[in-house]
């Protein structure tokens, strides 16, 4: 059940205003990555994707999503502070990310770093953000 909401509201936030539709390959990879929701009652609100690299010190941020009811709330910037917590504990040193250039303030707020020029991901402006942690 929780996957499902987690896809429908990654969906609805992330994909649908761009046509895009999930891919079943990529989201089969997805069962390696740690999955952080944040919930109101039994329903979720919020969810990120943290993703391993190949440096063992540094895991990727993706997958951001907020509901609509609840943007503009705290739960980004709640769920977002979390996953670094959790970050640090499993031992990470830096987080990454590939922020659409309307979230780049979003993720100056919290102390990310923007790496290198514009680039574009899914035919929408992008910028690479870093922090330590």
């Amino acid at each position: 059940m929780e996957q499902v909401e987690s896809i429908a509201i990654r969906y609805k936030v992330l994909r649908e205003p761009l046509g895009l539709q999930f891919d079943e390959n990529d989201l089969a990879k997805e069962y390696q990555d740690f999955h952080i929701a944040a919930y109101s009652n039994s329903e979720i609100v919020g969810i990120l994707l943290l993703k391993p690299t190949k440096n063992p010190d540094i895991i990727k941020m993706r997958q951001v999503a907020v509901a609509n009811d609840w943007q503009r709330k705290g739960v980004g910037r709640d769920l977002v502070l979390f996953s670094e917590k959790f970050a640090i504990k499993k031992s990470f040193k830096k987080i990454e990310l590939n922020a659409r250039e309307t979230a780049i303030p979003f993720y100056l707020s919290l102390d990310y770093t923007i790496i290198g020029d514009l680039f574009y991901e899914v035919d929408i402006p992008h910028k690479k953000m870093v922090k330590i942690l």
